[in-house]
């Protein structure tokens, strides 16, 4: 089946709406002239709008297919994650937000010069620009598996596709066009996931009916309890898990960070996180409920074993093409809504990778006062190069395994210790340069050993049939059945680190680092490193203040000069 032509022209105005959301800022207000309209919107943008752009940064395609083939395939258990979010919030907005605002440096790694010193803002802010590569890698891979199921498009087609379009609007609209942007696809998003939801209830009679069939074929599990670590998904590891991965996202991420700070004060930026919670659950748990839904259809003919689709990542598309195919328009709003997880995925990581190469890079090499003019012409050019370079790894992407696994290992890796880096940067003033750079990089080998080295055991999956099926293709399930889609049970073997949750990676990192860093920093003290109390989040400040002092890492105290006294006694608004 393919699209017809009521699905093509939802499709094709998804697209022109997007580029056209570009060329209206491009040809209206400052027309993206200076940094502070290209980069941070001219910091007069509304909560609203940014909540929903917040919450569409990083709930991609691979989210949407990914959960629901999560769902369909393992259970429900994942959706325990939204307590981790709603655990981590209070944390970025009380602790980690209220310091980055209050500097309003573009670049969030700034901070971390001013706090440690240039060696530590450098490796941090290389070790983000990797990590969104890669990610961004995966989140253009994603919708192309939709477009070539629907369309007959090949999958590099798709990938080049959905690339340039978000490459075209990201250059010439900036921040404010991603973020109108976002809203828009953000809203395309919730309208296919609830067009799989509906056309379910439809066809079964209602939720009920989704539900029953999923607890009777033991799809129904949130109360996991198991402490064990090497337990894929539990109640403890999706929790934890989830709760450090939501904060290495949303409180020091540039990406997010960048969009805070293109509101007018901190309380509206406060407000705006507030808001992208429940709009980021209400998407992660509909998802999860798609997977049942999609449940529904194939519980005694699955399509992985009958050989129809060859990742359990399709599942969605095939359901939208067995359900929808014949109404008119309904398969190209899928496709318009998984284009536009992509695209929001992808546009504002290219920006706030564009911001930092320019003030981590570019500027403390030249060492020369840049131009306003040369700046943003530099920075879209730059949009322009790390969206190449994407779209080239995208097409490696096929290679990766599970979406969803492959885009929280990416995220874990580094922002374990990144985020580490941050937290004693935030909290712990005895902690300098040598201890932040020692824990950093250890963090990073450990992270990248545990995620990428060494086998791990096969994902085992819920019991699947095929009782139903009127035709199998047997020669498809012969050839890769055994090695992808039969249900295996972990084999002895594995090395204890290579069998932990990947959902503790980021757990472990984090510690390892912190660890280290609070080691090392306390062995080698510098006398000469004085800490400014501006620099940590306001409770530790709030007592630096009362003291009235700097303090040397060899805890010897120091009188602020009255003017310093006044310049820290600024209070976030």
């Amino acid at each position: 089946m393919a699209l017809g032509i009521t699905d093509y022209i939802v499709f094709g105005l998804m697209l022109m709406i997007s580029s056209s959301i570009g060329i209206y800022y491009r040809f209206t207000g400052g027309k993206q002239k200076t940094t502070q309209e290209y980069m941070l919107g001219n910091k007069n943008q509304s909560a609203i709008p940014v909540a929903f752009s917040l919450m569409a940064s990083f709930m991609s395609a691979i989210s949407l297919f990914g959960l629901s083939a999560e769902n369909y395939s393992r259970g429900t258990q994942f959706a325990v994650i939204n307590i981790g979010y709603l655990i981590g919030t209070p944390i970025i907005a009380y602790i980690f937000l209220p310091v980055f605002f209050k500097l309003g440096n573009l670049s969030v790694y700034e901070y971390l010069e001013k706090r440690f010193g240039s060696w530590t803002r450098i490796t941090t802010s290389l070790a983000f620009s990797l990590q969104m590569i890669l990610y961004m890698a995966i989140v253009l891979y994603a919708p192309a598996l939709a477009l070539e199921a629907v369309t007959g498009l090949s999958q590099d087609t798709s990938i080049l596709l959905v690339g340039l379009v978000c490459v075209f609007y990201s250059t010439i609209g900036g921040i404010k066009a991603v973020i109108i942007t976002d809203l828009f696809q953000a809203i395309l998003m919730f309208a296919s996931i609830y067009a799989v939801i509906g056309v379910a209830i439809y066809e079964t009679g209602g939720v009920s009916e989704i539900w029953e069939i999923a607890r009777k074929y033991d799809r129904i599990e949130f109360t996991n309890f198991n402490i064990d670590p090497t337990e894929r998904h539990s109640f403890f590891s999706l929790v934890l898990g989830g709760m450090f991965t939501y904060v290495s996202l949303y409180a020091i991420n540039q990406t997010q960070v960048q969009r805070y700070l293109t509101m007018k004060d901190y309380r509206t930026a406060v407000k705006s996180l507030w808001l992208s919670v429940p709009i980021l659950s209400l998407l992660s748990l509909s998802t999860c409920l798609s997977g049942l839904a999609i449940y529904s259809k194939y519980y005694n003919c699955d399509p992985i074993k009958a050989g129809r689709i060859s990742k359990e990542d399709q599942l969605m598309t095939l359901y939208v093409l067995d359900t929808m195919g014949n109404i008119p328009g309904l398969t190209g709003l899928f496709v318009a809504g998984i284009f536009s997880s992509g695209l929001s995925s992808v546009s504002p990581v290219l920006n706030s990778l564009a911001a930092v190469t320019m003030e981590d890079y570019i500027k403390p090499l030249t060492r020369t006062e840049i131009s306003d003019k040369k700046k943003v012409y530099s920075m879209k050019l730059l949009v322009i190069l790390y969206g190449s370079i994407c779209i080239l790894l995208a097409f490696l992407a096929k290679y990766f395994g599970s979406i969803l696994q492959t885009s929280l290992t990416i995220f874990g890796v580094v922002g374990g210790p990144v985020l580490a880096v941050f937290t004693l940067g935030v909290l712990v003033p005895y902690v300098n340069q040598k201890g932040s750079m020692m824990g950093l990089i250890t963090g990073l080998i450990f992270s990248f050993v545990l995620g990428f080295g060494g086998p791990k055991p096969p994902t085992k999956n819920l019991p699947t049939y095929t009782n139903s099926c009127l035709v199998l293709n047997n020669t498809f399930s012969s050839i890769n059945g055994s090695s992808l889609f039969i249900n295996k049970e972990p084999e002895d073997g594995y090395l204890y680190l290579y069998r932990i949750s990947y959902m503790y990676y980021i757990v472990l990192g984090f510690a390892a680092t912190l660890l280290v860093g609070m080691i090392v920093s306390a062995i080698f003290r510098d006398p000469n490193n004085f800490i400014e109390p501006e620099l940590f989040a306001p409770f530790v400040a709030k007592q630096l203040r009362k003291r009235g002092m700097f303090f040397k890492q060899d805890s010897v105290k120091m009188e602020l000069r009255p003017t310093e006294i006044a310049s820290n006694n600024h209070q976030v608004n």
